[in-house]
């Protein structure tokens, strides 16, 4: 099986430097991402079923996979929510899919964004996972700007294995995050 172009940088170059810059005793110690999860919410979907429609057509193409759609928990009456509407959609990425996503967020889609001057390096949730909030879903190249409806924002969630939010900075910056400075 070939490995991804972000593999073989987590491989030659991200192990390396790990291990180096924490002295891990083993090489199974070196933090690695688990998962990426995708997640839109969808508000207007309580009084527009066809935007759930088109926020699950947009994740589809982002992704590369059918995003699973979330239900509401709770009624809220001053939204005009009931109790399992459909809301959001979310999806999960491991494997292959998630290393070929990360490069093409990291490589991409991110400097697309208007003004970008990197990510925010404090995201950090403690347990080593970094959140990452986008505003349009036009930054992705599969994205045609004609066919959509409106721009949605998503949240980009990495879990990673890491102990301390220190060693996933310092996993995610050798993987060619681009942090702010």
């Amino acid at each position: 099986m070939a490995k991804t172009r972000l593999q073989e940088k987590y491989l030659s170059e991200a192990v390396k430097g790990m291990m180096d810059k924490f002295n891990y005793k083993n090489v199974m110690e070196i933090p690695k991402i688990e998962k990426v999860v995708i997640n839109m919410g969808i508000g207007e979907a309580v009084a527009n079923s066809k935007a759930l429609d088109s926020a699950v057509a947009d994740l589809t193409l982002i992704a590369g996979q059918r995003p699973v759609i979330t239900k509401a928990k709770k009624s809220i009456a001053a939204f005009k929510l009931r109790q399992g509407m459909p809301i959001g959609t979310k999806v999960t990425l491991r494997g292959d899919r998630m290393y070929y996503f990360l490069d093409k967020l990291m490589n991409i889609a991110l400097p697309r964004v208007r003004d970008f001057r990197g990510v925010n390096p404090t995201a950090f949730d403690g347990r080593g996972n970094y959140a990452l909030g986008m505003k349009e879903q036009l930054i992705f190249p599969e994205i045609e700007y004609d066919k959509i409806d409106k721009v949605r924002g998503m949240d980009i969630i990495i879990v990673t294995t890491a102990k301390t939010d220190e060693e996933a900075r310092e996993l995610l910056r050798l993987l060619g995050m681009p942090f702010s400075a």
